[in-house]
């Protein structure tokens, strides 16, 4: 299982300067995939080798803009949440506003009928000194609801004005989201279908071939890795909640990558690994990158099994690792839930969900 790679690995960028033409020379100069040369010494071989990176470059856009997309859906679900929520108080305090303005006008109209004479001044002039403290009980009492309903006007008038502002910036960060998600989602049907149309170019035999390169590819990367010595430390024994995360992730293997789907029947990768820890019963972020930002980091040779490995500097791949050196994950479009190795794409570091 550890040596797993092939076409289950997610569209593959080319590392960063300094590495990737050095593994690729070396990788050329001894071949790869048992007998068959990957010499690009083949003018033929040559274009297809291009070809694969420019596959894998759209597919790997294709996927930053899953991320994005799904950041910004994720966000649009809480602002439109948060709206609905400033709405029900902005009506609540709608009617508190509107009862007390009558309790008001019907203060305002029992001065009038006194003749507008300060509640003090009828006091002094009362006939019957005997009803005096009762009296002034009562006017003290009709101050005090007087002022008590000016209070709570005025505090209610700024809560509604609060309400209203925060619901106007609630409502402005929601439609940024929105156009956002709208963009992210043509840049990714944009790459897909130009990745699409550079594969069906290819003859049937050029199409097994490319297949034979990802593989020999994603081969040499996971022998790199486990040539490190890096995997031989790493616990093989996963938590109660880890083992829970692993069986769902895994029985979810032969399903198609979708983007932006989170299950049941497609899932994209953060989808996956969301659904998978839900499952097990905790909830972590939607995308990769939030996984990687907020979820508790752990040294790759600390990692147990149930972890969740973020790959590419941009935290835009996320796998599940599932012991012997191997992860299951959801690759990219047109491929299917699988295992593979994990060490077949560059590892940005490992999160824990249930440290």
């Amino acid at each position: 299982m550890g040596l797993l790679g092939g076409t289950a690995t997610a569209a593959y960028a080319d590392p960063g300067p300094g590495q990737g033409k050095d593994s690729d020379s070396r990788a050329d100069d001894r071949g790869a995939g048992g007998g068959k040369s990957a010499s690009l010494d083949d003018p033929g071989l040559k274009r297809l080798e291009g070809v694969r990176k420019k596959i894998e470059d759209l597919y790997r856009k294709a996927e930053q803009a899953t991320d994005a997309y799904n950041g910004a859906k994720e966000q649009v679900e809480l602002q439109q949440k948060e709206i609905v929520k400033l709405a029900r108080s902005i009506d609540t305090t709608q009617h508190k506003l509107t009862a007390l303005k009558r309790h008001a006008g019907a203060l305002a109209s029992a001065q009038y009928r006194g003749g507008g004479i300060p509640s003090e001044a009828r006091l002094m002039l009362n006939t019957h000194p005997e009803r005096f403290l009762d009296n002034a009980t009562l006017v003290r009492k009709g101050q005090q609801a007087t002022k008590g309903v000016i209070g709570q006007l005025a505090r209610l008038k700024g809560d509604l004005e609060g309400y209203s502002k925060v619901a106007t910036d609630r409502w402005e960060r929601l439609e940024a989201n929105r156009k956002k998600k709208e963009s992210a989602q043509r840049e990714i049907k944009k790459k897909i279908e130009a990745a699409k149309k550079v594969e069906s170019r290819l003859a049937t035999e050029e199409i097994d071939r490319l297949k034979e390169l990802e593989d020999e590819r994603a081969f040499r990367e996971q022998q790199k890795w486990l040539d490190s010595g890096v995997w031989k430390d790493i616990d093989s024994r996963a938590s109660a909640t880890g083992k829970k995360a692993i069986a769902y992730a895994t029985d979810q293997i032969g399903k198609d990558y979708v983007w932006g789907a989170e299950g049941p029947d497609t899932f994209d990768c953060s989808g996956l690994t969301l659904r998978a820890w839900q499952a097990a019963g905790r909830t972590i972020p939607r995308t990769s990158q939030e996984q990687w930002r907020q979820l508790d980091r752990v040294h790759v040779k600390d990692m147990r099994p149930g972890d969740l490995i973020i790959y590419f500097t941009d935290a835009s791949h996320v796998g599940m690792y599932i012991g012997d050196g191997a992860i299951v994950h959801a690759p990219r479009p047109g491929r299917q839930i699988t295992v593979t190795g994990a060490g077949s794409m560059p590892i940005l570091g490992v999160v824990r969900p249930d440290k």
